[in-house]
């Protein structure tokens, strides 16, 4: 059975969703190269800590912009045009960051990757469903591309450091303007949409259990933005790794990232899934506590991919278990999404600023409060399931 027929697509419509897959599998390296990058532009640019905490909240930034743009500009402008201006920000961005070392055009470097990953992922994730039969299948696989490219990309920064950083982000600026061209020429709406009619939106500002949802989704983010943008980093200039090997481990805790969710999609519907989400939430948190404690490489190799395997479906599982009016709801989404971003906007920032004055072990340790707090809501959440009350 060809993949075609397995994800049902629609007719005539094939090549664009193999398309899709390359620019999200692109978006993805994308996402994992700013980290792995890291050392080497502070080592040539002399980048403070402080500096680095901004210029990854700036990603995430641009990210937040980018849930809101792209929920109007396609109808403005269509989807195509809306996928070729924003997606082109990536390219912009990592030009500019091998161009200058300027603070303030690494920071706007930064925001604009975020502003072309935001759009792709929203885009991307519409135009599967609405173009696959199967559309579990389909956002699996699409999802699953966007960890290929996470896998791939520290490896690329791995052997490009030996010669020039900067040619892992020309590698990759270059692969998604190839995207960016094959989107241009497909067959992707190049027209205004219409918005649909809509019934009232539900009021969630008093709901409770959808503010407990959305804040532990903000620590998440918070710890999640935190550590796929410091990881290399930290290992780095803590000794414990080289660049090399550090970059490497980016690269192996995304492929627990992808193995989570795959044991997450199977155990989410055999299980209470508040239990599931508080035992990948003290998973998370102890196998944290063991990577940023232990002085035994063999153990902090053990944490990250304990970390990464059980930090996986953290997000969709819990985003699944808000109540259906807030899910059908794109005001309430929007808030929850939108909110929860916040969380990985802030967390970089102030790991940057301790780790100014405490260095960089007691800046990443601050991600353990987050993760402590996230713990504490989901013990909140699984009472309240017991009790009928979500």
């Amino acid at each position: 059975m060809s993949l075609s027929s397995f994800l049902n697509i629609k007719d005539g419509n094939k090549s664009l969703v193999y398309r899709i897959y390359y620019i999200f599998l692109c978006s993805g390296a994308m996402s994992t190269l700013l980290g792995a990058m890291l050392p080497a532009m502070q080592a040539e640019y002399s980048m403070s800590y402080a500096l680095r905490g901004y210029v990854l909240s700036s990603h995430q930034i641009g990210n937040f912009f980018a849930v809101f743009l792209s929920g109007f500009i396609p109808y403005a402008i269509g989807r195509k045009k809306s996928t070729l201006i924003l997606g082109s920000l990536i390219v912009l961005g990592l030009l500019l960051m091998t161009a200058t070392g300027n603070p303030f055009i690494l920071i706007v470097a930064f925001a604009f990757t975020g502003m072309g990953r935001g759009t792709l992922s929203n885009i991307t994730n519409v135009v599967v469903s609405e173009n696959t039969g199967n559309k579990a299948a389909g956002l699996n696989i699409l999802h699953a591309s966007f960890a290929i490219g996470a896998f791939i990309s520290p490896f690329v920064a791995v052997f490009a450091t030996a010669i020039e950083w900067r040619i892992a982000a020309w590698v990759f600026a270059f692969l998604m303007l190839t995207a960016l061209i094959f989107v241009g020429g497909s067959t992707l709406s190049n027209t205004p949409m219409k918005k649909e009619k809509t019934s009232s939106e539900i009021p969630f500002q008093k709901s409770f259990s959808f503010w407990l949802n959305t804040f532990i989704m903000f620590f998440y983010l918070a710890g999640e933005a935190s550590l796929t943008g410091w990881l290399v980093t930290y290992f780095n200039d803590t000794g414990l790794m080289s660049t090399s090997l550090s970059q490497s481990m980016q690269s192996f805790l995304w492929v627990m990232i992808l193995l989570g969710r795959l044991c997450c999609a199977s155990l989410s519907s055999k299980m209470d899934k508040s239990v599931l989400i508080l035992a990948m939430g003290a998973m998370m948190t102890l196998c944290f506590v063991l990577m940023i404690s232990a002085q035994s490489t063999a153990l902090v190799v053990i944490g990250l991919l304990g970390l990464g395997f059980s930090m996986s479906g953290i997000y969709p599982t819990t985003l699944s278990t808000m109540d259906s009016r807030y899910n059908s709801s794109t005001v309430a989404t929007g808030t929850c999404i939108a909110t929860a971003t916040v969380g990985g906007i802030l967390m970089p920032i102030i790991i940057g600023e301790v780790a100014e004055v405490s260095g960089i072990r007691g800046g990443v340790a601050t991600i353990s409060v987050a993760l402590a707090i996230m713990v504490i809501l989901m013990v909140i959440k699984l009472i309240r399931s017991r009790r009928n009350l979500l």
